[in-house]
């Protein structure tokens, strides 16, 4: 039995299927293999194995729907940590945190979601891992 054969058993909707049959052939996103598979593809593929659309917008609760709690805590763990410190740091210096800095954090917070949920999914579905590391398998730099 192949690994899309097995995806066929998911009740799971046609992007995520795809997007499993990906993972699974190819391996995580820090994968050199990933990489190059993923350049081979259009640009509207690329965006759906690599990008969840509805994560960004509405992660902490999407992530909680998708089952992904101990991950969506240790995103918002991080957010709180970041904000806090900076509003501590400005405070400090008796300064106002500039709206640009707020707005580019308010950005990176949604691609953290963004860019980790479909990986995350996969674990879950796929590999039955359900660690707290929200970045595991994921290219940071």
């Amino acid at each position: 039995m192949s690994s899309t054969d097995e995806l066929q058993n998911h009740d799971a909707s046609p992007k995520w299927k795809e997007r499993f049959a990906f993972f699974n052939q190819h391996g995580s996103p820090k994968n050199p293999t990933f990489s190059s598979a993923l350049k081979q593809l259009t640009t509207r593929k690329r965006m759906l194995i690599n990008m969840n659309f509805i994560a960004i917008f509405f992660g902490p609760v999407y992530l909680f729907v998708l089952g992904l709690w101990k991950k969506n805590l240790a995103l918002i763990a991080i957010i709180v940590v970041v904000s806090f410190s900076l509003s501590l740091i400005f405070t400090i210096l008796g300064r106002e945190l500039p709206y640009a800095l707020g707005s580019g954090l308010n950005v990176v917070f949604a691609l953290m979601y963004g860019l980790s949920a479909n990986y995350a999914y996969y674990l879950k579905q796929e590999k039955g891992s359900q660690g707290w590391n929200p970045f595991e398998g994921l290219k940071i730099v």
